[in-house]
Parts: structure tokens; sequence; C-alpha cells
């Protein structure tokens, strides 16, 4: 399959976020990734996962402890395929051929993508597109000079793939409780310490990495952000080893490890004082990417039951044509369209505040922060379901390895766990709600965006109202209870949210899009409100056709 020529929803939704000029170049560039994501990189996404999964070296012939990880060379041409086309570069530095930098929408366009196909690799991706940004914004000139390059490269020099280590046994999400110790040495520090969760160890060329000095305070104020080579300049080690890969459920292609520094040398990144902060900056970025993968998860798992559907008979009928199945996967399709939509959304915000943060508000970036927590626990959950829902669909082959969608299920799950489970993202909500009232500006939003609605749409408009009462009364509610309380209520608070965010998306996105995508808002109003639990009209069998794109594809009055 070619992924991109499948998604009439994704060259929509880009075509909000990107000229002219840009969206024609885009759009021939996605054609082509598209294509490869659904053909090479995917046979070589099976071949990874079922037999050539990364393995630890340890020692050389020697005896000499090397810690080398060894990738299979499928996955190598990927790494190739994939960092040349400017999937981490193009954020920071110009397209030759259009004569100017990229962006975040486009990056996250191929990430969506990549992640229909390889999903595990998308988090070197990740990493390394956190590892830039940390470095083009924090490091000194020298530091900067040493490293951003060949962390952007795309094709040009060595490539460096990044990594961010934050997690050590002991703390886990309580990154305040790490204990790798920096010792100042002239212009370099030593680092001495163990990371215990390290994604893409030994095949990164450089790591982000928290560690707290000597004589620094205790918790997160005490951690500051260092860049660690891999390797010295004569190629061996950097004073560190691996202990051992960890033995994952998913995304088998990413290797993940225990890192034991042991004297390896590292720069220091920006103020001393900040490194807890810079390495927060960069997981609002990596939770984006964490929703993309849960999007491109789902978008891969709707294509699958959806495929099967169509080619697999019983009773005398294809699958599709079973009213039962029709409706699955018409819900399926507008759930994974309007999550689409709601996240590629919120990326002109988030732009602005990761590239431009002197100039937007404090309301801004808070509200960038709620956003991408909310869509970042959703999306993960989502993932899931879908997966879950595609094996059903096949039936007993969804379960054989023979099939993508294990893969699908194992993969999916570690994306409720990477960069924050439900939980710490329901605090960080709380956090929000407390700290900067981000409630008001959130209802105040929700409220905007429902009055420049066409009039005629009353009904759809009293359905998200009604959720935003509940919300209003739920806020006014907790106001006054303990923080324990407010605890306890903090994810429901956050699902509430998410609930009138992608509703209000979904009919912005119906405005422009025609009628398949008014049809698209009332599925997933009905879905995510509860209304009309008996559907007399059976919309997801009346619509049924055009809901597939059998009919048509999606219109864009733009």
């Amino acid at each position: 399959m070619n992924f991109f020529r499948e998604d009439p929803n994704l060259a929509f939704v880009l075509r909000q976020y990107l000229d002219e000029d840009f969206y024609t170049w885009a759009e021939k560039e996605l054609d082509e990734f598209g294509q490869l994501c659904g053909t090479d990189i995917d046979r070589r996404a099976v071949h990874t996962d079922r037999e050539g999964q990364p393995r630890l070296i340890k020692y050389d012939k020697l005896g000499n402890d090397i810690s080398e990880i060894w990738v299979n060379e499928g996955y190598r041409q990927t790494v190739a395929d994939t960092y040349n086309r400017g999937i981490v570069g193009y954020i920071h530095k110009e397209i030759p051929t259009l004569g100017r930098r990229g962006n975040y929408v486009y990056s996250y366009a191929q990430g969506y993508l990549l992640s229909q196909a390889e999903a595990g690799f998308y988090c070197p991706v990740t990493l390394t597109m956190a590892t830039a940004y940390l470095l083009e914004q924090y490091a000194d000139e020298a530091v900067k000079q040493k490293f951003l390059p060949h962390v952007i490269s795309t094709g040009e020099r060595e490539l460096y793939e990044g990594a961010t280590f934050l997690t050590e046994r002991q703390g886990g999400s309580d990154v305040g409780a790490n204990e790798v110790k920096a010792v100042q040495q002239g212009d370099v520090y030593k680092l001495y310490g163990e990371k215990y969760f390290a994604s893409n160890a030994g095949t990164c060329g450089v790591a982000m990495v928290l560690a707290r000095r000597e004589g620094g305070p205790d918790g997160s104020k005490g951690l500051s952000l260092f860049a660690v080579p891999w390797r010295k300049e004569d190629g061996s080690v950097n004073h560190l080893q691996i202990r051992r890969l960890k033995d994952k459920l998913g995304v088998r292609a990413v290797p993940s490890a225990e890192v034991v520094f042991e004297g390896a040398d590292a720069y220091l990144v920006g103020d001393p004082s900040k490194g807890f902060y810079y390495m927060m900056e960069a997981l609002n970025l990596s939770r984006v990417c964490n929703a993309v993968a849960s999007i491109g998860i789902m978008r891969r798992a709707f294509l699958e039951a959806k495929n099967y559907a169509y080619q697999r008979s019983a009773f005398g009928k294809q699958l599709a044509d079973f009213p039962m199945v029709q409706e699955t996967l018409a819900n399926m399709a507008a759930t994974q369209e309007v999550e689409t939509s709601a996240v590629f959304s919120i990326m002109p915000l988030f732009e602005r505040v990761m590239m431009q943060r002197q100039q937007v508000s404090e309301e801004e970036i808070a509200m960038n922060r709620l956003l991408i927590a909310l869509l970042k626990a959703e999306t993960a959950e989502q993932a899931i379901h879908f997966s879950h829902e595609a094996i059903e669909m096949h039936g007993g082959n969804g379960y054989i390895e023979d099939f993508v969608t294990p893969r699908l299920l194992r993969d999916a799950q570690v994306l409720t766990v990477w960069e924050g489970t439900a939980n710490i993202l329901g605090l960080e909500v709380l956090r929000l709600i407390r700290k900067y009232r981000v409630h008001e500006s959130f209802t105040a939003y929700i409220r905007k965006e429902l009055n420049a609605l066409p009039k005629e749409w009353k009904e759809r408009k009293e359905i998200v109202l009604q959720g935003l009462s509940q919300l209003e009364e739920m806020m006014t509610g907790l106001a006054t209870q303990t923080y324990e309380v407010q605890t306890y209520h903090c994810k429901k608070v956050a699902g509430l949210m998410v609930k009138l965010y992608e509703s209000v998306i979904a009919l912005k996105d119906a405005v422009i899009g025609g009628k398949r995508k008014e049809i698209i808002a009332d599925l997933y109003l009905r879905k995510a409100w509860g209304h009309e639990v008996i559907d007399l009209e059976m919309l997801p069998v009346r619509h049924f056709d055009l809901l597939m794109n059998k009919e048509a594809k999606v219109e864009a009055r733009l």
C-alpha cells in the first residue's frame, strides 16, 4: 500500500497548515515516503520484529567490553531512508529545493506515515528530534557545532542519532530522585552512575543526559543537562557500558538498555540549574511524537480491518456487508480522522511555544501543555483499542503473527507508558489547573469555537455545551476539595476535556469538509456523548460507502 494515497484525510489536514508552495512540495515527498513505508519499510519491520531484533555484543574477541549494538541491514537502510528525507533535519535547516526551513507539521506527517509501518523505529526518530531541539535551543556554540550538524544530517555527513536518558532505577517517573553524578574536570564533566531504561542505547551518536553536579541541591532543581557522545574521537566507547538490553513486549526495533557511566565525557548544555526544565520541554515534544505514533497505529489498524472486511467472506457475504461490521468500521474511521485532526491542530501553537518561546504568553504555554497531555493520553488508549478491533475483525487470523495485527497491539501498548502514563498526565492537567487556571482558558476556547459554528447547527452545539456544563460543574465542585480529592478526579477531568476538544475539532472539520465530514462529526458526537444509543437511523450503514471513501474523496473548501 501507499499509506499517503490511502489516506485522503491526511491531505485534508495538511492543506490547513501548510501554504500552497510547501504543500505542493510536501505532497510529492509524502507520496514517495508513503509508498516506501507501505512496502520496503513495512517488510523490513516484519523481519526486525521476528528475526532481526537488536542484539548486544558485550565483548570483543579479546574479552574487552565494547558494548556494541548489532542491528540488521534492513534496519540500517530504514535509518538512511528516513533521516535523509529530513524527518529531523528539515525542522532545523533549509529544504534545498524550497530554499526555506521546514516545520514540525511536515515532520509529524512523515512520522505518522512511518508509524503505520514501524512504530518501533519512530522512537529513535523522536529521541533524535528531542536531541536536536535541546542542542539548537540551549547548547553553547562549541557544543552545538560539535554535535548538531551530525544530528540533523540528511546524508551530507555522518548521522548521529540522538537519545534522552532520564530514567533511573530508584526514581522512574520521579526524576528528582535521580543520582547519576557529574564531576567537573576542566572543560568537560565525567558522569558516573546508571540509567535504567535508556532507549536507542548503542545506536545513538549522542545522548542528552540528566545528571547531578557535585554539590548540587537535591530534587529536580539540582539536575543539569549534558550532551554525552557514545564514542570518543578515536572510536572507542566513551567510558560507559551496556549492562543488558531490555526484553520488551513490543517496539522491538529500538534497543532499550541499562547503561552504566564509568567516567563518560560529558558537555554541559545551558544553565546548569535548568536541566530538568530543558528536558521537560523536550518531553512535550516527545509526547506529541507519541500521539503521532498512536494515530499512525490507529490508521494502520483501521486499514487492516477494512481491507480484511472487504476480502473475507462468511455466510455467503463479505464481512463488509454486515451492518455490525459497517458500524465498527465507520466508528473507527470517524474516531481516527477526528483524532488525527486534533493532533495536528495543536501544532501551530506547539511550534510557536517551542521555537519562539520569548514571544508567547504564559497562557499559551499552559494551553500547549494541556492539549499535549490530553491528546497524548487519549490517542495512546485509542491505539490499543483500535489494535484490538483489528484483531477481532480478523478472528483467529488476527491472533497469528503472520499478520501485522499482533505487532500493532504489542507496539501500541507501550504508548500508554512512554512519556507519561495516564496517571502522570492526569497530574499534569491538575498542576496546570492549580497553577495557571488553565481550565478557564480552555472553557473560553471551547465557547468561542462553538459560537463560530453555523447557526443552523444548534442541536450539534447543544450536545457539546452540555458537556461543557458538566466540566464547569466539576471544576466548581473540586475547587474547594483537598488536593487528595482533586488527584482522585483529575483523570476524569482530563477525559471530559479531551472529548470537548475533539468534538470542537470534528465540527470545525465539518464546516470546511463537506457532507462526509458532517457525518464523521455526527458519528463522533454520538459515540463520545452517548446520544441516541438505539440508532434507528443507522448512519454508519446508510453512509458506509462514503465513509470508506468508496463514493468520493474528502472535500476541502479552504
